[in-house]
Order: structure tokens, then C-alpha cells, then sequence
């Protein structure tokens, strides 16, 4: 019997991430084939351009000769699909290796090559699966971030141009819960809200955003005799502070703000360290009002957040208009000062 047990764990180690650089490299190569097909329609397409419509009986010419042959994925539609490919990504060597097709099908459907970039960006950084990239396009995850952030520091934080330190460069409002699998029309108790954000924990921290890990639910705080139970107490390692997160199934009050508060005292005076950063608090709610917040809180305060949830994913539509909406409050408080 072998002493050295540490062996027996780095070789399947070693197995496990040959196996998956292995599935990666096939991956891209697929990716390259499909770059390359859509390189040569685009540039028979072109010496055909005297005739508008050459590209599609050009593509529906090409479908019926390999199809029989290669099977569905040279379908017309998959070969528009890849000369839309190439088209988006005109060089071979742009194209990450960390990305496979069906990540690069989500990506191909983004117009605004800002957008496209950074959803390129965060899928690497955060290694995400093509379902959570989906999932993350689908909430419009990049136009919620700019309803609080510009889009230079959007862009630069996901880059790693702008290491974030502030809050609200990371924190989405509204968040989008439809993960959840609770119904909208349906009545709930918080504690409802929050066993189902533990059984689906992952996701939801994949909601917040980058940095974040979770520390505890239900964390007792006990003040001379009283006892206090924080919902959900989570750590974020880009901003080094704590996060206490407070769930309301109910439209916020003044009284919420004040017992995240307490929480967010109690937490910089008695948990955080020397070296850390003041606690934040996000007071997640079913519906908001921005006055209340506004003078429930000190003037200028930095640490305590309200962020309405939806248990849907959000319109497009819905979302610029609310980006429209924080334009012009922005240039209103610009034209008063």
C-alpha cells in the first residue's frame, strides 16, 4: 500500500485537467472551422456582389451539397450563422481559446461591440459556462450595470483596468432572481426568499457579481439580552469588507434601513478587521422608494445599498428606458449645481 497518499490525488488531478484542456482544444478547433467556412462564403459572397441576392442562393447552394454529407450543422441556417461569425470576428487571431461555439452563437447576436467585449471579458474572468453567459445576457446584465456606472468604469473594471472601490461599481439594482423558480403573482414569506437563494447560492453569487463568497445565514448577533439574526452574511474580496444582505418580501421602509444599520455597526465595530474595508449593506426588497432611501440615510453615506429584485428577467426595452431615466437626472443635477 502506498505511504504517499498525495500522489494518488495529484495524478487524477493531473488526468482531470489534461481531460479538460484536451475537450477545450477540440472545442476551439471547431470554433477555427466555423471561423473559416464563414471566411470563404464572405469572400465568395463578395465576387458575387453584383447580384443582391448571391449570398443567400450562395449559402443555399453550399447547404445542399454538405448537408447530406456533414450532417444539420451545415444547415443554411448554421452556414449564415458562421459567415455572421466571421463577420463579427474578422481576425482569426482575436478569438479567445477560453470560449466555445456555443458561447460565441450568444455573442455573435450583440451589436454593440462595447457590450459584446465586455460579456467576452466577464466569461473569461469568471469562467463561465455558456449557460451562465446566456443566463447573463438574457437579464441584461451589462445595461444594469450602467444604470449606476458609467460606461467607462464598466468597461474598465471588467477588464481589470479599475480594480472597484466603490460599491455601486459592482452592485446591480435591480437584481434578477428568475433563477429562483419562484412565481411573481405569488405570495411568500422572506424566509421562503432566502432558503431558495441558499438552494440556488451559486447562481445568486453569480448574480452580484465578481468577488463574493458566502460566510453565513441567520448569523446571531446578541446585544445585552436582545437577540438580533442577520439574513445572509456574504465577504467580497475586490472591495475586502463584508456584506450584509437583509431580505423584505415587502416595499422598503425607513424602519429596514434602520436595522441594516445596526447590522452594518455592529459589523465594522465588533467583526471587521484593522485592514478591511467598511461593511456594506444591501437591503434587497421587493419594491422601493429612492426618497425614503435618500433621506433615511446620512447625507453622502457610502455603505448602505437598496436593490429592488425581480423574480423575472427584465425587457431590454424596460432597462434603457430606466437608463434614459438616470441620464436625465444626472444632467438635471448638473444644470442646478
Amino acid at each position: 500500500m502506498l505511504s504517499n497518499t498525495t500522489i494518488i490525488t495529484d495524478i487524477k488531478q493531473i488526468i482531470t485537467q489534461s481531460r479538460e484542456n484536451a475537450v477545450r482544444a477540440v472545442d476551439f478547433q471547431r470554433v477555427l472551422m466555423y471561423w473559416h467556412i464563414g471566411k470563404r462564403i464572405f469572400e465568395e459572397e463578395q465576387q458575387g456582389q453584383a447580384r443582391a441576392d448571391y449570398g443567400s442562393y450562395l449559402i443555399k447552394s453550399l447547404a445542399k451539397q454538405l448537408q447530406p454529407e456533414f450532417g444539420t450543422g451545415f444547415s443554411a441556417r448554421q452556414l449564415e450563422r458562421y459567415r455572421q461569425f466571421y463577420r463579427t470576428f474578422p481576425i482569426a487571431t482575436a478569438l479567445r481559446t477560453q470560449l466555445n461555439w456555443t458561447q460565441y452563437k450568444s455573442l455573435i447576436s450583440i451589436n454593440d461591440p462595447d457590450k459584446r467585449e465586455f460579456y467576452i471579458a466577464e466569461s473569461i474572468k469568471n469562467n463561465w459556462s455558456s449557460r451562465q453567459l446566456e443566463r447573463q445576457i438574457n437579464s441584461s446584465l451589462y445595461e444594469r450595470l450602467l444604470l449606476s456606472n458609467d460606461k467607462e468604469t464598466v468597461l474598465a473594471v471588467t477588464n481589470n483596468q479599475l480594480i472597484p472601490n466603490d460599491p455601486k461599481q459592482i452592485i446591480k439594482d435591480p437584481m434578477v432572481l428568475e433563477f429562483l423558480g419562484l412565481q411573481r403573482e405569488s405570495a411568500y414569506y422572506e424566509k421562503d426568499l432566502e432558503q431558495a437563494i441558499i438552494t440556488h447560492l451559486q447562481e445568486f453569487l453569480l448574480e452580484l457579481g465578481n468577488g463574493f463568497s458566502f460566510v453565513a445565514r441567520q448569523k446571531r448577533l446578541h446585544l445585552e439580552g436582545d437577540d438580533f439574526f442577520v439574513d445572509l452574511v456574504l465577504y467580497n474580496r475586490l472591495l475586502q469588507c463584508f456584506v450584509i444582505i437583509e431580505i423584505k418580501t415587502h416595499k422598503l421602509t425607513h424602519q429596514d434601513l434602520g436595522q441594516l444599520q445596526m447590522y452594518v455597526n455592529y459589523f465594522d465595530r465588533v467583526e471587521k478587521l484593522p485592514r478591511e474595508n467598511p461593511t456594506i449593506g444591501i437591503l434587497l426588497c421587493a419594491d422601493k422608494n429612492d426618497s425614503v432611501v435618500k433621506f433615511s440615510l446620512p447625507e453622502n453615506q457610502q455603505q448602505i445599498f437598496a436593490s429592488q429584485y425581480q423574480l423575472y428577467l427584465p425587457s431590454e426595452e424596460l432597462l434603457l428606458t430606466e437608463i434614459r431615466k438616470e441620464i436625465e437626472n444626472f444632467e438635471q443635477k448638473q444644470q442646478e449645481n
